[in-house]
This record gives structure tokens, sequence and C-alpha cells, in this order.
């Protein structure tokens, strides 16, 4: 009986040869990262208590994107601590206001096929679009890693997800995911790892597939993971980094079930305040007002999302009332906005640009909500207060769904605004 890619990934990681799910062992970790805000500052004083230092600075990342740019004194103490943290122990891959940690570790190819990496944040998951496995911790758990480079798993079983077809224009991996939440529960993949393949996934570049693999948090997975393919070698020789497609599931593997979609068949949805699986077809949403827009984060604002935004706002002007805000996925996503126009365009329809980082979606960087505010997001969750006030409210969707209700004051079919049949 063969192994799926996620016990293979586990079973190198821990010096066996086979690995079965329910399994528990140790393992040695390829690559972690932490963040301002799960990072030095949490379990830095544990370190200097146990008389150890970092197992290994070259295989550490440290991210400050949550506190960035600081907004109050007790903000910029936790970006001090943080860059103290780094100078101390030599950390040369640090990155601060670069972007959101879950993009860097992409764009900057820290993540390689076949890797086991952890990461201190659930949306580390993210990184499985490169083929590696990619699995979130706490701080404790993260403080062993920091000074071992070890840590327990037990092996999650695999649920197998095809997606046949092609996603429609005007339709993103963030309706499909959106979609597959709603008809799974946020509980669905509770501590499964969710292998993505099929037609649709094949014509997918990189950003639109690491929605995918980003969003399995939020129906409770272990991780989500991509099999490298041609065009994860190609994303990895634009960062020249020559490497195999890596390893795949085999052909008699034991997968716990399969989902199976029709990507042609999904259309542009919106998660209703306050769950992100009350999943409904943003031609179905209704009016409810709007006063706030907002693009941003890990799985809505890279370039191409900002793209995506841009197609619906070209020669249009956000609706009175309405504040539309972007804040950047990376400074890379920046620079290549403001280098295609997209940033001009974006700038033009009255998007207020803020600094990379997470932002307002964890509800602790600018532009966060205040009491009865009514929003709708490209972000990932909105359970209450998620991104602000708990007397506001949150909507998710794609870009092009944001877009489109900035500019109606309400929630709408996106289609209706690129001329795409509905």
């Amino acid at each position: 009986m063969g192994m799926t890619l996620a016990e293979k990934i586990i079973a190198r990681a821990g010096g066996r040869d086979v690995v079965r799910p329910d399994d528990v062992l140790w393992v040695e970790v390829d690559v972690a990262m932490t963040h301002d805000s799960s990072g030095p500052r949490r379990f830095w004083p544990s370190l200097r208590e146990l008389g150890v230092g970092v197992w290994n600075p070259e295989k550490l990342v440290i991210v400050a994107d949550h506190y960035v740019p600081a907004a109050d004194v007790g903000s910029a103490r936790i970006l001090q601590t943080t860059r103290e943290f780094v100078k101390e122990y030599g950390i040369t891959r640090f990155h601060e206001a670069e972007g959101i940690s879950h993009t860097l570790m992409v764009e900057k190819a820290y993540v390689r096929p076949g890797m086991l990496y952890v990461g201190g944040d659930s949306h580390s998951l993210t990184a499985g679009v490169l083929g590696c496995l990619a699995i979130g911790v706490g701080s404790t758990d993260m403080l062993g890693i920091v000074a071992t480079g070890r840590t327990w798993l037990r092996v999650p079983k695999t649920i197998r997800v095809l997606i046949d077809g092609g996603l429609p224009t005007g339709v993103t991996a963030k309706d499909l995911i959106l979609t597959i939440i709603g008809e799974q529960g946020m509980d669905g993949g509770l501590y499964r790892v969710l292998e993505f393949g099929g037609e649709a996934i094949a014509g997918m570049d990189i950003e639109e597939r690491s929605v995918l693999t980003n969003m399995c948090a939020e129906i409770g997975a272990k991780s989500g993971i991509v099999p490298a393919d041609a065009t994860t070698v190609a994303y990895l020789a634009d960062r020249d980094i020559d490497v195999p497609t890596g390893p795949v599931s085999d052909q008699d593997a034991v997968f716990e079930t399969t989902w199976g979609y029709d990507a042609s068949a999904v259309v542009p949805v919106v998660a209703r305040p306050h769950k992100h699986d009350d999943v409904v077809a943003a031609a179905d949403a209704g009016e409810a007002p709007l006063s706030r827009a907002y693009i941003g984060a890990c799985t809505g604002a890279k370039y191409g999302d900002l793209a995506m935004a841009a197609e619906v706002l070209a020669g249009r002007k956000v609706a009175p009332g309405v504040l539309l805000q972007v804040a950047p996925a990376s400074r890379a996503a920046l620079r290549q906005a403001m280098e295609s126009g997209v940033a001009q365009i974006l700038m033009d329809a009255g998007a207020h640009i803020l600094s990379t980082g997470c932002g307002a979606c964890p509800g602790i960087g600018t532009g966060v909500l205040g009491p009865g505010e009514v929003c709708i997001s490209t972000t990932s969750r909105n359970a209450r207060g998620r991104m602000g006030s708990p007397d506001s409210e949150v909507w998710l969707g794609s870009p092009y769904s944001v877009a489109a209700a900035a500019v109606a004051g309400h929630v709408v079919d996106p289609r209706e605004m690129l001329a795409v049949p509905v």
C-alpha cells in the first residue's frame, strides 16, 4: 500500500520508510517561520530561561508584518524586540514591512517541494502551494522548534480534492474555496490534509492556487497541498531555483475520501457576517449598504488580486459613503502594480493605499472597523470583531466582488461590471 504526498514528507522528516494515519512521531523541520506577533516577544524569554539559542539561524525566517507600521508605543516595542532577537541570533532571513509572512514565504521561495515547513500562524498553510507540507503551530510548539529544530506530529489523513473543468471569467479561486467551505462546513476537513488536483488546478497560476491552500485553515484542515508540477517548477525557475517536480502521492495511496467539484459551475460568492461558511451567491446577497471595502491580506492582495480589482474599477469611481482601502500583500506586489499602471487605476477610482502588511485583517493594524461599519473584504475570516469592533460586520469575497461592491455601494455579482454574461 502506497503513501500520500503528505505521508511521504512526514516519513522522510521522521526518518521512517513508511507512516500511516494516526502514527505519532518526532520529525525534523526543514524551515520554520514566525512573525512579530507570534514570535520573539513570546518565546524569547523562555529561550533565555532554558539557556538555549536558535537551533539553526539559516533555517529560521522572521517577518515583521502584523504591527507595521507601529501605530502606538506597544507596537513599536514589539518591533524593537523582534529586531533585537534577529540581531542577537544572527537571523539573516528577516523582513520588516516587506510584506505578509505567508506571501513572502512563497514569493521568496523559502519553501521547496517535499519540505516540511512549520510556521507560527494558522495561515502558514499557504506555502503548501509549492508542494511542501506546511503546518501552523502556536508559540509553545514554536519554542521547541526554534530551540531544537524538531517537533512531533500525528500523521493526518488526506482528502483528495479534485477540481475539474475551468473557472469562468470573473470567477476566482476565492469563489471556489468559499464554495467548498460553504458546502463542507468550517470543520469539514478537521485535522486532514487537503490535496488539490484536477484540470482546474493545472490551469491556475501559483497566486491563485495559494488562495486554496491558505484557506484550508478555514475548513479546519491540518494542511493544504498542491503537488509540484510544471507550473511550480517554472515559478521557482523564475527565482533562479532549479528543482524537480518533487514527490507525489503513490497510485495506490489511500485517501480518506475524495471531494469532486466542477469549476465551470462555480459562480461569484460571498460569505455573510459572521461565519465564513455562511456562503451565498453574490447575486443573491441582497443590497445591505456598505461603508467599507477592503482589499488586503495574504488571501487577497497579491499582484493578481490587485489587477482583478483594477479590471472592475477602471473608469469607475467608488460609491459615495464607501471607503475603499488597499493594503498590498507585499512590496513586490505594490511595485508591480505601480509599474503596470494597476495602482494608478485603483487610486483614480478613489482607493486609499495602505502599508504592506497584515493591516486590518487581524484587527490590530491600520484600517480597523468601527462600531456599526459594514465591510466587504478579500480577507479569510469574518468572525465577530475580527477586523475591529465587535459591533461591525464583515462580508468575504473575491477581489472582483469587493471592487464591484465598492462601486455599487452594496454586494453585487461582479460579472455585471466585467461585461460577462451572468
